[in-house]
C-alpha cells in the first residue's frame, strides 16, 4: 500500500491556503469555456482583419506603399512606413478598450474578461512606449472609426505627413 499523502503536512494545508497554488481549487474561479466557445475564439485572428483590410486599402488608394505585421517591432504593428518610421495599430474596438458603443463586456465569466482587457491594454500602452523611444511614431485606428472614410482619410494624410 503507497501513501500519497505529502511528506510534510503543513505542504497540504499551505497549498490550500494559496488560491493561486490552484486555480481549479478556487470556487468562485469562472468555470472553463465550452468546447464550441473555444473553437470560435480560436477562429479570431490577429491578423488580416475587416477593419486592417479597409485602412490598407484606403491607404494603398492614396498612394501609400507600406509593410505589414513587423515582428521584430514592439507589437507587431498592423500597419509599417519604416522609412518615415512611422506604425499604424488598427484595434478592435471590443478587445481594445476604445470606449465606443462596441466596447461591450461578456456577461458570463466576468472576472476572466476583466482581467483580460486589462492586460491588452497594459500590453497596448507599453507597446506604444516600446515604438516611441525607438524613435518610432505611432498612430491608433480604432474599428468604429473605419466607418467614416473620408474622416479615416484625413487622420491618416496628416499622420504621415508630419516630420
Amino acid at each position: 500500500m503507497t501513501d500519497d499523502s505529502p511528506a510534510d503536512p503543513s505542504a497540504d494545508a499551505l497549498a490550500l491556503a494559496d488560491p493561486l497554488a490552484d486555480p481549479l481549487a478556487d470556487p468562485s474561479a469562472d468555470p472553463p469555456p465550452s468546447p464550441e466557445r473555444s473553437a470560435l475564439m480560436a477562429r479570431i485572428g490577429s491578423k488580416d482583419t475587416k477593419p486592417e483590410l479597409a485602412v490598407r486599402k484606403l491607404l494603398h488608394g492614396m498612394g501609400y506603399r507600406y509593410r505589414l505585421h513587423r515582428r521584430d517591432l514592439p507589437g507587431t504593428p498592423d500597419i509599417c512606413f519604416p522609412g518615415r518610421k512611422k506604425a499604424v495599430f488598427v484595434h478592435g474596438c471590443f478587445w481594445h478598450r476604445h470606449g465606443c458603443r462596441r466596447t461591450t463586456m461578456p456577461s458570463t465569466r466576468a472576472s476572466y474578461w476583466q482581467r483580460k482587457f486589462e492586460r491588452n491594454v497594459v500590453r497596448d500602452r507599453r507597446n506604444l512606449t516600446d515604438l516611441d523611444g525607438l524613435g518610432w511614431k505611432t498612430l491608433v485606428v480604432w474599428e468604429c472609426e473605419v466607418a467614416d472614410l473620408s474622416t479615416l482619410a484625413d487622420r491618416l494624410v496628416a499622420f504621415l505627413s508630419e516630420p
